[in-house]
């Protein structure tokens, strides 16, 4: 049960940021720009960022939207369940190791990033946009693990939610909804 009140029918991080719209705006704008803007990264190598950081973070609510999110970008849900057994012998190339290596180490804690793995990232042909965007990415979402898990949102109660969330994600990216979300209450209450 979250801490606060939030709309039972916006489980995890949806329903915070409904509850603080105003400081919900630039997080968003951050986050679609990151994910959704122009980089050389994929839309689906972004996204496992994501994951491996909540995935470590242990955050039940965005591990679990965010590998649905790349699932679906990726084509391939075995992506996401290698790089969380093993980044080593994921089945990505040795470029997005090394970010998520990289991404890993800055989940633990920024000073954990060594110059050696960004080495390791530069020799793999990452760019430095390419580093810093994997930094960023890794410490926005310890933000969002720790505002979603700090709260105690709720969990959705059917697991299908994050199929859907996922699409949205793929789909229409980070920014809120034009109509919101309130049409969720009706699939909700069902």
């Amino acid at each position: 049960m979250p801490y606060i009140e939030l709309e039972s029918h916006l489980p995890g991080i949806t329903g915070l940021l409904e509850y603080r719209k105003d400081s919900a705006q630039p997080i968003r704008d951050l986050t679609q720009y990151l994910f959704r803007g122009p980089s050389t990264l994929t839309e689906a190598e972004r996204e496992l960022i994501a994951t491996i950081v909540s995935y470590g973070n242990e955050c039940k609510f965005c591990t679990t939207a965010h590998t649905a999110a790349a699932d679906l970008l990726t084509g391939d849900a075995s992506i996401t369940e290698q790089i969380k057994q093993d980044i080593q012998t994921a089945q990505v190339s040795g470029k997005m190791k090394a970010l998520l290596n990289i991404a890993v180490l800055t989940r633990k804690g920024g000073k954990n990033v060594t110059a050696e793995a960004i080495e390791v990232a530069k020799a793999a042909n990452a760019t430095d946009l390419e580093i810093h965007d994997t930094v960023l990415i890794a410490a926005l979402f310890c933000l969002y693990n720790r505002y979603v898990d700090g709260l105690a949102t709720a969990l959705p109660a059917d697991a299908g939610y994050y199929n859907v969330l996922a699409e949205r994600l793929v789909n229409h990216g980070y920014t809120r909804l034009p109509q919101g979300y309130d049409h969720l209450k009706k699939t909700a209450a069902q």
